[in-house]
């Protein structure tokens, strides 16, 4: 049996061990069975985890190939290798498995929400129904069709691009399973939905990537040094956001610190911490023993720790996917659909105290302000150091963005805006024509194309080139399109409002998380047009982008006055059900969120006015200083002349006419 067979078959055997003696540790096993109620049977309560397992397995190794083939190898010119091009066709084969595992899994779950044996589950034709109605089939029936679209399109996938592109795709794949678990029914299920999304998606990356450069190091491959060093930079990342969202899942589903101690789940949790906490020291001594070997021409040197890394990495997701059939302990919740809804029960009355005082937590968009406050700080160090200077009005406005997009989305705007249709409009108008305004005057773009370094490899991708890519790519010329950019910006406020999608996206969590990152990137995208510092596919005169600032903004109002004239109200079942007491009615309070959407378009307009004339000035002042130096040039010359092509022409036959007329 060869190497890569035999790391295989133990980290499956680690896996599936962990899994079963976690499921008879923790009970899901041996279940209590109650005469004369449902029972699905031994065999699905067995092979339901087990094929989530193989799921798990399949898709961590799915986006774990992708990972290796778009940014780990090396790429020419944006073209893939031999190697990582196998690596893709390799990918296809896993997703195809990927399918079929959340095939099994989907007639075995079904089978335990019935509580019939699969048998009795396949001569019917409930299995239909289950995959398009229910939230859970949805889910693996989407796991289904996304995997076989990632095996088909892997197996043409010859660029860097495309490889990307499907590594995202796998991503989102991974999802929808997960967040229609424990996470959709704990108490705080937004913060438990969105740690759910995050602790999957890192560690995804971070086993996947691992287990893709054994493989490549177990075949004796090339470039093993290139690939482990920047999987080993991703996995420093990859190790911080596991960390951070596993804090976060775990205090969404515990109501004390006690419960880590006294209850089945919280053990297993205490399990998988203790597996994490060993993967992180392996980690490090990769970091800091591996690597230097590796470049000094050691090739095995990374499978000495990388092999048990993947063995344990197996173990954990096996007790992962034990936790997940597992009960959490219970925590007494008020029987309040408000609460059901939102997390909280119904705040008190609007006031300005309550406003600054009863902030609320939302993870995804904390990580964000986190993320993007970081990044433009190590950018803007990074040129410090070398003695560049970088304007400090940009830096001023990229961190006002920051906090303004903080007080929106944690302070209490974020607590009142799903229960009050005036204060969302607010946090609408704050995200989509507020923020971003100060965002674009940063102008991270430049910052991150003059911070980073190009590649070390001439013709390689690193985060610089991406960017140059991503810039020049089809699609953002395509949406940075002044047209097409503000039809996004005016287009896409009439069809979330004045269609279903709003109610849908103000009853769950994801859907809200959604509506507001589209807010901020579709008015970023639209004042990137206007008053964009940063480089863009298509560049408006000045004139022009007043112009259609000018012709843009009304639309806004025509939409506040047509909130303000409805006599229905919006996501009314959606305001029904939250059962608010106190203030105006939901028709008043829609009809006051119309008169913040028609007149707060002021604000931004004035901020946007000033900071185009600004750059108007600025701009022609740098065409006459360059008027100016050509012309110094030219004079400094023999012959003499402007330095402008065109004037001088102009001048060479407004003499050679008066020439001509003394000579008559």
């Amino acid at each position: 049996m060869s190497r890569v067979a035999r790391l295989t078959v133990a980290a499956l055997c680690a896996a599936a061990g962990a899994l079963v003696v976690a499921m008879v540790v923790g009970g899901a096993a041996t279940p209590r069975i109650i005469p004369g109620l449902p029972d699905e049977g031994t065999l699905t309560r067995w092979m339901l985890p087990l094929s989530k397992l193989a799921m798990d397995v399949s898709g961590v190794v799915t986006v774990g190939l992708l990972a290796v083939a778009a940014a780990f190898l090396p790429s020419d010119k944006g073209l893939l290798g031999r190697q990582a091009q196998s690596y893709v066709k390799g990918a296809s084969w896993s997703a195809l498995a990927w399918a079929v595992a959340a095939a099994v899994a989907l007639v075995f779950s079904l089978s335990e929400t019935l509580g019939a044996p699969v048998g009795e589950i396949l001569a019917g034709n409930e299995l239909t129904s289950y995959a398009s109605q229910v939230p859970q089939g949805i889910a693996l029936t989407l796991v289904v069709l996304f995997a076989v679209a990632i095996a088909l399109f892997a197996r043409g996938a010859i660029t860097a691009g495309a490889a990307a592109g499907l590594l995202v795709f796998a991503l989102v794949t991974l999802l929808p399973p997960a967040l229609t678990g424990h996470s959709s029914s704990a108490p705080n299920h937004g913060l438990a939905t969105t740690s759910v999304g995050m602790h999957l998606l890192f560690l995804a990356l971070w086993v996947g990537g691992l287990a893709a450069l054994c493989f490549h190091a177990l075949r004796g491959q090339a470039q093993i040094d290139v690939a482990a060093t920047r999987f080993s930079r991703m996995a420093l990342w990859c190790f911080i956001g596991v960390g951070v969202s596993g804090v976060a899942a775990g205090a969404s589903r515990l109501a004390t610190i006690g419960d880590l101690f006294t209850s089945t789940y919280g053990l297993l949790l205490l399990v998988k911490v203790a597996a994490f906490a060993a993967l992180g020291f392996l980690g490090w001594r990769h970091r800091g023993g591996t690597l230097p070997r590796l470049s000094a021409g050691e090739p095995h040197a990374f499978l000495r720790l990388a092999l048990g890394e993947i063995v344990l990495m197996g173990a954990t997701m096996g007790v992962g996917v034990a936790l997940s059939r597992t009960a959490p302990p219970p925590v007494r919740t008020p029987i309040d659909r408000a609460f059901e809804l939102l997390g909280y029960l119904i705040p008190p009355p609007l006031s300005l105290a309550n406003l600054l005082t009863l902030w609320w937590f939302d993870l995804f968009f904390a990580v964000l302000a986190a993320v993007l406050a970081g990044l433009y700080g190590a950018g803007v160090m990074r040129l410090a150091r070398r003695g560049d200077k970088w304007p400090v009005g940009r830096t001023v406005s990229w961190y006002l963005g920051v906090v303004i997009l903080v007080l929106s989305t944690q302070s209490g705007i974020a607590r009142y805006a799903p229960v009050l249709f005036s204060v969302h409009m607010t946090e609408h108008m704050i995200l989509s024509m507020l923020v971003p305004i100060f965002f674009v005057l940063g102008a991270p773009v430049t910052l991150a194309l003059r911070a980073l370094k190009p590649a070390v490899r001439r013709g390689d991708r690193g985060p610089r080139e991406w960017i140059t890519v991503i810039l020049h790519s089809r699609v953002m010329k395509f949406v940075s399109h002044p047209a097409i950019a503000t039809a996004i910006f005016v287009v896409s406020t009439f069809a979330l409002y004045f269609t279903p999608l709003f109610a849908a996206a103000m009853e769950e969590h994801l859907g809200h998380i959604a509506m507001t990152t589209h807010f901020l990137l579709s008015g970023s995208l639209f004042f990137w047009v206007i008053i964009g510092v940063d480089p863009a596919p298509h560049k408006l005169p000045h004139a022009g982008r007043l112009l259609l600032l000018m012709v843009t903004m009304p639309f806004h109002a025509f939409f506040g006055i047509a909130l303000m004239s409805m006599g229905t109200v919006l996501a009314g079942a959606y305001y029904d059900q939250l059962g608010r007491t106190w203030g105006a009615s939901s028709l008043a309070d829609q009809q006051t969120g119309g008169g913040i959407a028609w007149g707060f378009g002021e604000i931004p307009t004035l901020i946007v006015l000033l900071a185009l004339g600004f750059q108007w000035w600025r701009a022609d002042e740098r065409v006459a200083r360059r008027a100016d130096r050509r012309a110094d040039a030219a004079a400094a010359k023999p012959g003499g002349g402007t330095g402008d092509a065109e004037l001088d022409a102009y001048n060479d036959y407004l003499s050679k006419l008066n020439r001509r007329d003394r000579s008559r």
